[in-house]
């Protein structure tokens, strides 16, 4: 793969403004060692513990961008992203293409949506019962006239989401989700998209991944999960110790971790066991 191909968002320069409060976000010691981030490949990851920060530079990312959320709301109007637009400000974006596809995911926001759906389709269903019940004795050129703004947003729901998000489980919900809302050539930055996945899923996502890099899109993730970092020729930025720096998959405490607690459980549960 070329240097440049399927990379959109080139790099972030962070200038702190001189008289930058000193207040949330402006005092988290990973954006005050920020200067520079240079994104390399088509997936970028942040890792680190919680509370270091990845979140925090991940929305500030997302209100400089200008992406949409994931209900096809603007940053811009987010209110829980008010703290994040002054220092979004302070962040100068370089391009290799300048793109508004794409969109802006928190595992939070995953849910609500979700939850969002499931409500408008209930009340479409309602409605549309009602007015069948109101048109039943009209012709039936009034029915379907009546019916037929019901009926085609209820299709295409069905045909966009499947039959109900709600009703599958998270893991297939968020997937088929990533799947209705993608577009090629965007821009996706999605934080802890692992929390609706099981391990199984995990590996399905990757899959996703792969497809959709693929057609030319970009995606930068904050994640904690070893499966999902393993993706191939990602660059892993490692926000530990307050600074962020460039890591290799093998070096990851998350990755470590993981593996020596696989290989001996009974080395880290003992002590629970006693």
């Amino acid at each position: 793969m070329l240097l440049d191909e399927g990379i959109l968002l080139r790099s972030l320069t962070y200038t702190p403004r001189p008289n930058a409060p000193d207040e949330f976000p402006f005092n988290v010691p990973i954006i005050q060692s920020l200067t520079r981030l240079d994104f390399r490949s088509p997936v970028t990851f942040f890792v680190g513990d919680n509370g270091c920060g990845k979140s925090t530079l991940l929305e500030g990312l997302a209100c400089a961008i200008g992406s949409i959320t994931v209900g096809a709301e603007s940053v811009d109007i987010d209110q829980t992203l008010s703290a994040l637009r002054p220092l979004a400000q302070a962040f100068k974006l370089a391009w290799t293409k300048r793109t508004r596809r794409g969109f802006f995911m928190r595992s939070e926001d995953f849910f609500g949506y979700a939850r969002k759906m499931s409500a408008i389709r209930a009340d479409l269903k309602q409605t549309l019962e009602e007015t069948e019940k109101e048109y039943e004795n009209k012709s039936p050129t009034a029915r379907l006239y009546a019916r037929a703004a019901y009926a085609n947003e209820l299709g295409a729901m069905r045909r966009d989401y499947g039959e109900n998000l709600d009703a599958r489980s998270h893991g297939e919900s968020y997937l088929k989700l990533f799947q209705a809302r993608f577009v090629p050539q965007g821009l996706y930055l999605l934080d802890e998209p692992e929390a609706p996945l099981s391990p199984l899923r995990q590996l399905s996502f990757l899959a996703m991944l792969k497809t959709m890099v693929d057609q030319k899109a970009q995606f930068i993730i904050a994640t904690h999960s070893p499966i999902i970092l393993a993706y191939p020729g990602a660059a892993i930025f490692s926000f530990d110790e307050g600074q962020i720096k460039l890591a290799r998959y093998e070096e990851l405490e998350h990755v470590a971790l993981t593996r020596a607690f696989l290989e001996d459980p009974q080395r880290y549960l003992r002590h629970l066991l006693d």
